[in-house]
């Protein structure tokens, strides 16, 4: 019997991402709380988001909302990289970096991980920035993938490509 494999990957699902942006921009325009505030929320680039305010507390209160939107939407807030708010001439800016991809050293980990604390006849291979996990018994490979569920790593984790 040919062995089974999943991919362990870091992926962010950018139309979702991009939806959330556009329902948080809707509701900052038209919630009054916002009024007169300049606040907004837009792409800067392909893998970065801006957020500017007049005030700190308003711009953390557009990241908020991203946040809910994001939420709704499935999308885990781990792909978010925010930076504090900083100030800009009279406005305040957030900048948010997505993150997608498992680096090298949380690959090793995980399989390190896996290596250690999962089945025996499990086998992991580190390719580009997700990881392939191959056994001949499927009860294997959903042992490991409850083991890598129960981690609490700072970047979302998925499962794909199951056969």
């Amino acid at each position: 019997m040919a062995d089974s494999s999943f991919d362990i990957v870091s992926k962010l699902d950018r139309q979702e991402v991009d939806n959330a942006l556009g329902q948080a921009a809707r509701e900052v325009a038209t919630r009054f709380d916002f009024k007169g505030t300049g606040a907004t929320i837009e792409w800067k680039g392909e893998h970065a988001i801006e957020i500017s305010a007049s005030a700190d507390d308003r711009a953390s209160a557009v990241l908020d909302v991203f946040k809910e939107k994001l939420i709704k939407r499935n999308v885990s807030l781990k792909v978010l990289d925010a930076s504090e708010p900083r100030q800009s001439g009279q406005q305040s800016k957030i900048d948010i970096a997505l993150k997608e991809g498992i680096s090298s050293e949380d690959a090793k980990k995980i399989s390190k991980l896996i290596r250690d604390e999962g089945p025996k006849g499990v086998k992991a291979q580190i390719q580009g920035d997700e990881l392939r996990i191959s056994s001949k018994k499927r009860d294997d490979l959903q042992a490991v993938q409850r083991l890598v569920k129960e981690q609490d790593y700072d970047f979302a984790v998925q499962f794909t490509n199951y056969r």
